[in-house]
């Protein structure tokens, strides 16, 4: 795949859409594509996270504990953007990504995106900005299930 398309699935990811074209060629130019083969563990819980992962083809069974281990398991599917405060801060995986089908991932590093994030005032404070409306809206959410919740359990 070409820098021009990276930037354009770059585009669609709505973390990345409020940094802008540039911003988005730095990281399209940096990262790293990279093809993942059916059953093979892109990262399993407890793995120091020092990038985050766009899919860009296929998909991955998300699971919690080790690569392996049973349980219910949720399906990332194209465009979704797996470890996403890893490309902010020294984060642990919180789940264990397997590729349920052959899959591309474009694998961009921490210090790749934070670098461009420097270069790119204006965008960092775009991302600031998109991150705390979406902090407001999960508080709200958060709120609305708590009173829910509280409602529910009254009736009782």
């Amino acid at each position: 795949m070409g820098i021009e398309e990276d930037i354009s699935v770059l585009e669609r990811v709505p973390t990345f859409a409020v940094l802008g074209r540039d911003a988005l060629r730095i990281l399209a130019i940096g990262a790293e594509n990279r093809q993942v083969a059916k059953g093979e563990v892109l990262f399993a819980a407890g793995d120091i996270a020092d990038a985050g992962y766009l899919i860009q083809e296929g998909s991955f069974a998300l699971s919690e504990g080790p690569p392996g281990s049973q349980g219910e398991s949720v399906i990332a599917r194209r465009g979704t953007l797996l470890g996403e405060f890893a490309l902010l801060k020294e984060t642990t995986r919180p789940v264990t990504a397997t590729a349920a089908e052959s899959a591309r991932v474009l694998r961009i590093a921490r210090t790749l995106f934070l670098k461009m994030l420097e270069g790119y005032p204006d965008a960092a404070h775009r991302l600031r900005a998109h991150m705390a409306v979406r902090a407001s809206r999960t508080a709200e959410e958060m709120s609305r299930i708590g009173a829910a919740l509280n409602t529910s359990g009254k009736r009782k």
